[in-house]
C-alpha cells in the first residue's frame, strides 16, 4: 500500500497537538527506557501516549488500513507474517512485533509508524472486543480460542461471546477466521463478511460444548464438526493448505495455499510445523483483503526466520539449543510435533508470573507420557510441579533449578528447549540481552 505524500500530511496535520505532543512525549520515554536497558520501551512510552490523551489510540489509527490478530496461540508469530506479506511491495507496514498487545502497545507502535501505512496489530484476545471499537479495523483474523492465563481468562466461552457480540454490529469490519474451532466458528458467524480458513484445532477440550446451545460438539475423523443438539457446524471453507502435487511453472513445494476460487499457490516457509503453515494461510488472506497480491506476500513470508526469538538457536558450552514457545496444552499439542525424535533431549521450563497465568493446573493437561523415552530437564520457577507431572506420566526426568544450567545439562549436542512465556523471555534474555527485552509488563498489565 502506497500513500501519497500529501495525504500523509493531511493525516499528521489532522491530528490534534495533544495526540501529537503525547506521541512525542510517548517516543522520548520508550527511547530513554531502552537506553537504559529496561525494555522495548513499547509498554512504558505507550502508557505516557494515554496517559496525556486518552483518546490516542483512536485517533492515531485514524488512516490506516489496519488487521487486528487475536487468539490464544500464534498471534505473534501470524503478525510477523502478516506484516511480511504487506511488505512485499517495499512499503512500510506498521506492526507490534514484540508483542504488546495492549492498548498502550498498540497506540506506541501506531505512533511510532508512518502516518497512513498498513497496519498488522497483534491484540490480547480479551480485549479485542474495545480495540475493534476504538481502531475501527479493516479486517480481524481470528485464530483460536482455549484456556490460558487461567487465573484471569477462566471461560473461553465467555471470550467467543464478547466477540461474537463485536461482529454483530452493522459496522462490524469483515472477518478471517479459522473454520475448525468451534468457539471461533460461533463468534465469526455473526460478521457480514467472513473468509473462513481451515487452520486447525487439535485441542478440541474446550470446544466440547457448544457455545450456541450448550449440546454436544462432535467432531469427524475427517477434520469436520457439528453440535449436536444445534445447526452449528463447520462452515464450507474457502481457504485451506495441501501437501504436495504439481502446479505449471512451478517447483513443487511441499505445501500449497489454495482457495475455493481455484488458486493454488505455493507456500515455503523457514517456520517449522503444520501451525505455521496455517498461520500463513490465515495471513495471507488477510493480506490480499489489504491490497496484497498473494504471491508476493507469500513469497515474503519466506523471510521470516524467527519470531521473538521462537525456533532461534543458542550455543551454551558444548549444547546447541532451539527455543520453542509453549504455553498451554494447545500449544504443547503443535509443539511435540516441532521436536526432534525421541531420544533427542528436552528441557521444558515453567513459571508463574501473571503474564504466564498464575494457575499452573494446566501442566495436567498435556500429554507429557509423550516425552516418555528422552532425557528430560525440568527446570524453572515451578519446576516442582512440573516434577510431579512428569513422575505421574512416568517419565524419566531430572530437576535442574537455574535456566542456562538445565540447557546445558540436556548436551552435549542438540538438544529443544520448550519454555513458556516468561522463562522463554528469561532464557532469551541470558542468550542475547537484546533480544530479551520484552513486552512481559504489556502482558501482566492485562488484568
Amino acid at each position: 500500500m502506497v500513500v501519497a505524500s500529501g495525504s500523509l500530511a493531511h493525516i499528521v496535520a489532522a491530528l490534534p497537538v495533544r495526540t501529537r505532543a503525547a506521541a512525542s512525549l510517548g517516543d522520548a520515554i520508550s527511547r530513554l527506557s531502552r537506553r537504559l536497558g529496561r525494555g522495548t520501551g513499547s509498554v512504558v512510552g505507550g502508557w505516557a501516549i494515554l496517559a496525556i490523551d486518552p483518546d490516542a489510540l483512536r485517533r492515531l489509527a485514524a488512516g490506516h488500513s489496519i488487521a487486528l490478530v487475536t487468539g490464544t496461540n500464534g498471534k505473534t508469530t501470524t503478525t510477523s507474517l502478516l506484516r511480511a506479506a504487506l511488505s512485499a511491495g517495499g512499503g512500510q507496514v506498521v506492526s507490534n512485533v514484540q508483542g504488546a498487545n495492549l492498548p498502550p502497545g498498540l497506540a506506541m507502535a501506531l505512533a511510532r509508524g508512518a502516518p497512513g501505512a498498513p497496519a498488522a496489530l497483534e491484540v490480547d484476545e480479551a480485549w479485542l472486543p474495545g480495540v475493534v471499537e476504538t481502531t475501527r479495523p479493516a479486517v480481524a483474523l481470528l485464530l483460536n480460542l482455549s484456556r490460558d492465563q487461567l487465573d484471569r481468562n477462566n471461560e473461553v466461552r465467555r471470550l467467543a461471546a464478547a466477540w461474537r457480540g463485536v461482529f454483530e454490529r452493522p459496522d462490524a469490519p469483515a472477518v478471517v477466521a479459522n473454520a475448525d474451532d468451534p468457539l471461533v466458528a460461533w463468534a465469526a458467524g455473526a460478521a457480514g463478511t467472513v473468509e473462513w480458513v481451515a487452520a486447525g484445532q487439535r485441542w478440541r477440550a474446550d470446544a466440547a460444548g457448544c457455545p450456541q446451545c450448550g449440546g454436544r460438539i462432535e467432531f469427524g475423523t475427517d477434520g469436520g464438526w457439528a453440535c449436536s443438539g444445534c445447526e452449528l457446524r463447520r462452515p464450507q471453507v474457502d481457504v485451506w493448505t495441501e501437501s504436495g502435487g504439481v502446479s505449471a511453472g512451478v517447483t513443487s513445494p511441499d505445501v500449497w495455499i489454495v482457495t475455493s476460487a481455484g488458486s493454488r499457490l505455493p507456500l515455503r516457509l523457514a517456520l517449522p510445523g503444520r501451525c505455521n503453515q496455517a498461520n500463513a494461510a490465515m495471513a495471507v488472506t488477510a493480506a490480499r483483503r489489504l491490497g496484497a497480491e498473494p504471491g508476493a506476500a507469500l513469497a515474503a513470508m519466506a523471510s521470516v526466520t524467527d519470531v521473538g526469538g521462537r525456533y532461534r538457536r543458542v550455543v551454551a558450552d558444548s549444547t546447541t539449543a532451539r527455543l520453542l514457545l509453549a504455553k498451554n496444552p494447545a500449544g504443547w499439542l503443535e509443539t511435540f510435533d516441532l521436536l526432534a525424535p525421541a531420544p533427542a533431549p528436552v528441557v521444558v521450563a515453567i513459571n508463574a508470573h501473571i503474564a504466564d497465568g498464575k494457575d499452573p493446573s494446566w501442566l495436567w493437561d498435556v500429554p507429557f507420557e509423550r516425552l516418555a523415552g528422552r532425557r528430560v530437564i525440568a527446570t524453572g520457577e515451578r519446576a516442582r510441579d512440573l516434577a510431579v507431572r512428569l513422575h505421574y506420566a512416568e517419565v524419566e526426568h531430572r530437576r535442574v533449578d537455574d535456566l542456562v544450567e538445565a540447557v546445558t545439562a540436556a548436551g552435549p549436542g542438540d538438544v529443544d528447549v520448550v519454555a513458556n512465556y516468561t522463562t522463554f523471555q528469561a532464557l532469551n534474555s541470558a542468550f542475547d540481552p537484546a533480544r530479551g527485552a520484552s513486552a512481559g509488563g504489556d502482558r501482566a498489565r492485562a488484568r
